[in-house]
């Protein structure tokens, strides 16, 4: 468990091999380290943070950065949103940091998209920072102050459509980042 304190981008974390226990924890101890504790964490000087609800905010940002979310089926036959963990994002968490900090320099794209936010109902931008070597995509929204960042979520695009819609907001991208 803390062999994967150590590990650098590229590097997986190890996590196959652990219970769902010591698994938490030891992703729990890499968020803490990168990012939660982190009071330094920003992106082009615009400080990170996580997004709000009804959970406290930190508990909200490590489920989105290590579960997926999927439409389950209930018993009253309707379909609702449900968690699960997810192998490639968690994985892949000690990578945010690293690509915050702008630390990779080549084969990756930083823009900025328009896009219709189904929930809200409106259009809203989103900030990307894609590593097209890796195939790993972090999500960014502007506060409205302009001033700061909102950490939405990051993954692995494992799935044929992820890489597919960013392709599509990359060629719509706007003229400068926000």
């Amino acid at each position: 468990m803390p062999l994967n304190l150590l590990k650098k981008y590229p590097e997986l974390l190890e996590l196959a091999h652990l219970n769902d226990a010591k698994r938490k924890e030891s992703l729990y101890s890499i968020f803490k380290r990168d990012i939660e504790d982190n009071r330094e964490l920003n992106f082009r000087t615009k400080i990170i943070w996580p997004v709000t609800g009804e959970e406290p905010p930190m508990t909200i940002l490590f489920k989105h950065l290590t579960t997926e979310e999927t439409q389950v089926l209930g018993e009253n036959g309707k379909t609702y949103p449900k968690r699960f963990f997810e192998m490639d994002r968690s994985q892949r968490l000690h990578w945010i940091r690293f690509h915050l900090e702008e630390q990779k320099k080549s084969n990756v794209e930083v823009f900025s998209a328009e896009e219709r936010d189904q929930k809200k109902r409106q259009d809203i931008i989103r900030t990307y920072i894609y590593d097209v070597e890796q195939k790993y995509i972090i999500v960014l929204d502007p506060q409205r102050s302009q001033k700061d960042y909102y950490l939405v979520t990051a993954y692995y695009l494992n799935k044929e459509y992820g890489e597919k819609k960013i392709k599509k907001l990359l060629k719509n991208k706007l003229p400068e980042v926000h």
